[in-house]
């Protein structure tokens, strides 16, 4: 099941000037998600360092879970066991599942890709597997996420072909890789039907760096019809610039009354510059990522947790935010007044020893950062002052820490 209400008097347009930007509510089988929202990472069926409560708790709506890792390990029998990921990982909201085709393309030459799928040396036991597009819409239906993602070859911006390798993906690879998935999207769409899985199945737009590819990779996805609809092939190492033009072309043709996801997108200015193109929902690892590295996002800009110089500073990551690490149990940032949070020369002593309740709290701040920072793009949306929001946004990011 999926319904997408978009929450504008004309869903034909944008309803803030200068934009595409939408706010709407995607309704699903375990729940209901405003948008545009942010959805943490959870490959293994665990956000990395943090609880399913906490994940509420900072206002998590939809997590993610990696079709292809799971199939690796525990393995179907036993997510079987507790009827799906829902129950098995503790998490009562909404689940996306990414099909797998991200994971097979960066095993590279471990894998074969042909029409039929691709072949595969397991990365942790070294079997011999094969994944095709039914076998990844079997697999997401025992998962029993919410959105099930069809099965893609994701178009790689530097060539992995033996007499391109090293060079950037050509125009006719772009094409043949987009082709592939197209005629995958088609076979998904199929077997997903067949299983009357009960709930969402996205299309993904391939194409690479080439606009006029993308366009007809949309056109033929929509044809299909899917409920909604997803930009993949980005983030993949080409220059932001180029990400950034892909991401200004295509998420707005695509239907206005159906969902738009931009796959492994990014840093708070892509988030925002995101939902100005008009996309509704996003994910990426880098909050926890970065948080286990010692990067801490802040309303102020990025800040260095091992930086020398914080190794004696009392004060929180962000004086604003309102996160367990930043406020304590109070929730009462420390602007306002608050003083229960952990300070960052504390934060700082705990990456230093390399305790494990470092990365803990850091990841904690970095999707609430995250989470609230979308909760204050639709706010601004609601109030109809998304570019005075941008605006202001831009101004604190750049002001540094």
């Amino acid at each position: 099941m999926l319904q997408f209400d978009l929450l504008q008097t004309d869903v034909a347009t944008a309803s803030y000037p200068g934009t595409h930007a939408r706010r709407g509510r995607l309704t699903l089988n375990h729940g209901v998600v405003e948008t545009p929202i942010f959805m943490p990472v959870g490959t293994y069926g665990t956000v990395k360092g943090v609880t399913p409560q906490s994940l509420e708790d900072m206002g998590a709506q939809i997590i993610l879970g990696n079709t292809f890792h799971l199939w690796m390990r525990p393995g179907l029998d036993v997510v079987t066991q507790f009827g799906g990921l829902h129950a098995f990982e503790k998490w009562p909201r909404p689940i996306l599942t990414d099909s797998g085709g991200f994971q097979v393309w960066s095993l590279g030459a471990m894998r074969k890709i042909s029409e039929e799928g691709v072949r595969f040396s397991s990365p942790v036991n070294g079997d011999k597997l094969f994944l095709t597009p039914e076998i990844s819409m079997q697999i997401q239906t025992t998962l029993n996420s919410d959105i099930v993602m069809q099965f893609d070859e994701c178009t790689p911006y530097i060539s992995v072909e033996p007499k391109t390798k090293g060079q950037l993906t050509t125009e006719h690879e772009a094409r043949s890789s987009m082709a592939l998935s197209l005629r995958w999207a088609e076979r998904c769409r199929t077997e997903f039907a067949r299983l009357h899985n009960p709930n969402a199945l996205f299309g993904i737009v391939q194409g690479g760096m080439f606009e006029h590819l993308r366009q007809e990779s949309l056109e033929q996805l929509v044809a299909m019809d899917f409920p909604g609809y997803a930009v993949g092939g980005v983030s993949v190492g080409e220059p932001k610039d180029e990400m950034l033009r892909i991401m200004a072309h295509t998420p707005h043709r695509l239907p206005a009354h159906k969902p738009r996801y931009l796959m492994g997108v990014g840093t708070p200015e892509d988030l925002v510059e995101g939902v100005a193109q008009g996309v509704d929902m996003f994910d990426c690892v880098m909050p926890t990522r970065n948080a286990r590295n010692g990067t801490l996002f802040t309303r102020f800009g990025d800040l260095k947790i091992r930086n020398a110089r914080h190794k004696a500073d009392p004060q929180p990551l962000d004086a604003t935010c309102t996160c367990y690490a930043c406020a304590g149990k109070s929730g009462v940032a420390w602007a306002e007044g608050g003083r229960d949070g952990f300070s960052r020369a504390y934060l700082h002593h705990l990456d230093r020893c390399g305790e494990m309740l470092g990365p803990m709290l850091a990841s904690i701040h970095n999707l609430h950062y995250f989470l609230n920072l979308m909760r204050e793009v639709r706010e601004a949306l609601d109030a109809g002052g998304f570019g005075a929001f941008r605006g202001r946004f831009r101004g604190e990011r750049a002001r540094g820490v």
